[in-house]
């Protein structure tokens, strides 16, 4: 779980910080997804950059864009149908629900349609899953159950190319020595 968890999280945040898309925020973070609504801490979020004035140091205020849990033994229902329920009545455009146990190894991608409900999204003939938020991004799952991980920047290299992974390096450096 936390493997997975690093992994998915580093690749997201080089990718998003990369192309200036947003924020990255991995657990525990709260997101709080409405005035009246329930709070959740999922395991990892995304924020775009035009609703990040909806941070706070504590908590998001109201829901993100991308949501991905990985279900453990303990949360199957809580993931599967509580935060489902919850994460498409609040309008969170993306939901990643990925299971990593032992013999139940499955993932499963979930987009908004335009009457705001999750739609199942199947993986492309390479067994890939492209993001409709993330525009650019796509994820193979078998990384996510290979016996050893790949490293995020190899996976990136892949998603992006190598010469725009050096070129993005470079930009984030430059970036990084003047702040």
């Amino acid at each position: 779980h936390q493997d997975l968890l690093l992994f998915l999280s580093s690749l997201l945040d080089l990718f998003v910080r990369a192309f200036k898309l947003g924020k990255i925020l991995p657990s525990p973070f709260e997101m709080k997804l409405g005035p009246e609504g329930p709070s959740r801490e999922p395991d990892v979020i995304f924020l775009t950059s035009s609703r990040l004035d909806r941070l706070t140091e504590e908590r998001l205020i109201g829901p993100a864009d991308l949501v991905v849990e990985i279900v453990s033994d303990d949360s199957v229902t809580r993931d599967r149908v509580d935060k489902f329920d919850e994460y498409e009545a609040a309008g969170i455009s993306e939901y990643w629900l990925i299971d990593p146990r032992p013999n139940r190894q499955r993932v499963q991608f979930f987009q908004l349609d335009e009457r705001g409900q999750y739609q199942s999204v199947a993986l492309d003939s390479n067994g890939a899953y492209h993001s409709k938020i993330l525009p650019g991004f796509w994820l193979k799952a078998n990384w996510l159950w290979a016996e050893a991980l790949p490293s995020p920047l190899w996976a990136l290299s892949q998603i992006v190319g190598k010469d725009r992974v050096l070129e993005a390096v470079a930009r984030l450096n430059r970036q990084d020595s003047v702040s």
